[in-house]
């Protein structure tokens, strides 16, 4: 069974990590039968946090007796040392835990550092002082904030997007982060849907011997997957080579990662699906994004009020209103084309 060093956090963990996010659209019961079936099958890292509505209950839930034989990495969004303690009590008392073995920053704009001002690395220290949390870590979407964090030496693990799409920058913050000894923990590993091969998705990924790629797991069928490449792990061979270039051919350039940063919308337009629809009509099942209620949800578009909201909140520096308008109009011509 394939298993990675976290960096210097020391902890050994399964090259197949489970990513939380998605469990929080399932029933606790649903979950409850994933995230056993997941340990059960040597799954010892689980990535939530406490914004992810109740994904921490539900590992709470399902994983409180065998606590002392699993990892568990959460997050913290807060801006100040106050709703630090908050966040920290909270995903605690959700987990059935007394401590987080990594905790994270998530997707702050800069890099907390003691001294700042902010209070909150203080606040990550006197949470480890107390036994509350094991290890420190941060999440970001920006390179600048990612390479900082690795440098400054504060931090015992990162975790950032990398998938087969990822740039030579990306790889080389990997290679940094080896460099430094800092954990490098893999988010969004199918690029938030638009990468439907898991088997090569998990091929690229098995390249680095110090990623632990956390797979957003929502249906027993996509663990099932995943848990099956860890006695037959499929091998960057011709076809999975030609897919990965095609692919990246295909993507690159301005694409939306559904990271969802830019949301709430003033307008009410979901963002995160709506800036990328071209392509998961073409690469997900497309009458999951033709019904009558998603039709409705595109024509908000047009109803942009052209604040620049989510402009001044994507961390890629996406035009995202142009985006928005591109995927309308290509869009509507599917539907029209497909009589729908």
């Amino acid at each position: 069974m394939p298993n990675v060093t976290l960096g210097k956090t020391g902890l050994i963990v399964n090259k197949n990590s489970f990513g939380a996010l998605p469990i929080q659209r399932i029933t606790k019961e649903e979950a409850a039968v994933i995230l056993k079936k997941a340990y059960h099958n040597g799954v010892n890292f689980f990535d939530t946090a406490v914004g992810y509505s109740d994904s921490e209950e539900k590992i709470g839930y399902a994983l409180s007796d065998v606590r002392d034989h699993i990892y568990i990495a959460t997050k913290t969004p807060s801006k100040n040392a106050e709703d630090f303690w908050k966040d920290l009590e909270k995903s605690l008392s959700r987990l059935k835990t007394d401590h987080i073995d990594v905790y994270q920053f998530h997707n702050p704009p800069f890099c907390p550092k003691p001294g700042d001002g902010t209070g909150l690395y203080e606040a990550m220290l006197e949470a480890k002082k107390q036994g509350k949390i094991r290890f420190i870590g941060i999440t970001n979407h920006r390179l600048p904030v990612a390479i900082e964090a690795v440098e400054s030496g504060l931090y015992d693990t990162l975790q950032f997007p990398f998938s087969y799409l990822a740039s030579e920058k990306d790889i080389d913050l990997v290679k940094l982060c080896k460099k430094h000894n800092v954990g490098f923990i893999a988010m969004k590993g199918m690029s938030g849907g638009i990468i439907t091969n898991s088997a090569a998705a998990y091929a690229f990924m098995n390249q680095f011997d110090n990623v632990v790629p956390i797979w957003g797991i929502q249906r027993e069928s996509e663990l099932d997957e995943f848990l099956s490449y860890q006695d037959n792990p499929p091998a960057m061979d011709g076809e999975i080579v030609d897919l990965i270039e095609k692919d990246k051919k295909e993507l690159s350039g301005n694409f939306c990662r559904g990271c969802a940063y830019c949301e709430p919308c003033p307008a009410g337009i979901q963002i995160s699906l709506s800036a990328r629809m071209m392509w998961m009509l073409r690469r997900a099942p497309s009458q999951n994004f033709t019904t009558p209620e998603w039709q409705e949800k595109m024509e908000r578009i047009a109803n942009c009020i052209h604040c620049n909201h989510c402009v001044r909140h994507c961390p890629y520096s996406l035009n995202t209103p142009a985006l928005l308008a591109q995927n309308l109009k290509d869009y509507r011509a599917y539907i029209k084309e497909h009589n729908l």
